[in-house]
C-alpha cells in the first residue's frame, strides 16, 4: 500500500506497478488524498486516473483505494467509476470507501469535511447510494439529506455478481463497525496491534449476527505501516532516519524488523483474525527493498 499524495507521479507509478506485479505481490493499493496533513506538498497522482491505468497495464494484481473519501467524492461518480474500472480490469478492483478525515486538503480545495456526526451521516447515505447503484437491477430512487436519486441507473450494466466488492475502512467501534456490518464485503482497519484487532474483529462478528449476516460474509484486512530491512543494520538506519524506535512503532501497530521478525509479527496478526494485510511502503523509489521483501518474506506467507 502506498501513499498517493507522498510524491506519486506517472514515472513512479509505472515503475512501482511493474515491480509489484513482477515480484509476485498479490495486490497494490493506494490512498486517495490531494495532500499530506502537513507541508511540504508533494506530487499526488489522481486516484481514479491511476487505477484506470493500472486496470489495463497489469494482468494479475488486485487493487483499489484505501480508501476513497466520500467527503470529496460524490457517491454516484464513485460507483460509476468503480464499476467501469472493475470491468476494465476483469474484476480485480476492491472499492474501498471512507468518511474522510484530513482537514488540510478539504480546506485547501474547498470541500466541507463536516463535523464527525454529520460526516458519518453523509457517509452512511453515500454507502446506501453506492450499494443500491451497484447491486440493484432496477433504476434507483433515494431521498436523503445529502444525496438524492430519481430513476438512476448506471450504464452499461454488468452482472450484479461481478460488480466490485465494497470495503469499508476505519476502526471506530460506534460508527464504522456498524456500517461495515451493514454494507461491507470487506472491513479494513488500520494501525492496530493484534490484540486490538482481535477485539474489534469479535465486535464485528456480533454486529453481523445481529443483522442476520454470517461472520464469514465479511473479509477482515488491516493496513499498517512497515519498517523493513534485510538485516538489523538496515532496520536501525531506517529507524534512525525517522527518529523512531522499534518498540515505540510496534506499540502503535507498525510492523518492524528483519525478514524473520516481519514474518513473526504478521503471523500474530493472522492469529488475531487478519485475513490479508496491506503494508504501507513509504519510499516510492525503493524498488530494491521491495525485491528483498518479496524474496525473503512473501514465500513464507503463501
Amino acid at each position: 500500500m502506498i501513499e498517493g499524495q507522498n510524491g506519486l507521479n506517472w514515472p513512479r507509478w509505472t515503475r512501482l506497478a511493474g515491480a509489484v506485479e513482477q515480484l509476485g505481490f498479490p495486490g497494490l493499493y493506494r490512498s486517495d488524498h490531494f495532500t499530506n496533513s502537513s507541508s511540504p506538498d508533494m506530487d499526488s497522482l489522481e486516484l481514479w486516473v491511476s487505477l484506470t491505468w493500472l486496470a489495463t497495464n497489469t494482468r494479475r494484481l488486485t487493487f483499489g483505494p484505501l480508501v476513497t473519501p466520500l467527503s470529496f467524492r460524490h457517491p454516484v461518480h464513485t460507483a460509476r467509476m468503480a464499476m467501469q474500472v472493475d470491468e476494465l480490469s476483469g474484476g480485480r478492483l476492491t472499492l474501498g470507501v471512507g468518511a474522510g478525515w484530513q482537514e488540510r486538503e478539504h480546506d485547501h480545495f474547498g470541500f466541507d469535511l463536516l463535523g464527525v456526526p454529520q460526516r458519518f451521516a453523509r457517509f452512511e447515505e453515500g454507502l446506501e447510494v453506492i450499494t443500491r447503484l451497484l447491486r440493484s437491477e432496477a433504476p434507483v430512487d433515494f431521498e436523503g439529506r445529502y444525496f438524492r436519486l430519481r430513476e438512476a441507473a448506471l450504464l452499461p450494466r454488468t452482472p450484479a455478481s461481478s460488480r466490485p466488492p465494497i470495503l469499508v475502512g476505519g476502526r471506530g467501534k460506534r460508527r464504522t463497525l456498524p456500517l461495515a456490518a451493514r454494507y461491507a464485503v470487506e472491513w479494513n482497519a488500520n494501525f492496530l496491534r493484534p490484540e486490538e484487532f482481535a477485539e474489534l474483529n469479535s465486535r464485528l462478528d456480533r454486529l453481523l449476527k445481529e443483522r442476520g449476516r454470517a461472520p464469514g460474509e465479511v473479509k477482515r484486512s488491516l493496513m499498517t505501516g512497515m519498517y523493513f530491512g534485510a538485516n538489523e543494520t538496515e532496520v536501525g538506519r531506517k529507524l534512525a532516519a525517522r527518529g523512531r524506535t522499534a518498540d515505540d512503532l510496534r506499540g502503535r501497530g507498525v510492523v518492524v524488523g528483519t525478514p524473520g521478525e516481519i514474518i513473526e509479527q504478521l503471523g500474530r496478526l493472522g492469529e488475531a483474525g487478519v485475513q490479508r494485510v496491506m503494508l504501507q511502503w513509504l519510499d516510492l523509489d525503493d524498488l530494491d527493498g521491495l525485491e528483498a521483501l518479496a524474496r525473503t518474506v512473501l514465500p513464507q506467507l503463501r
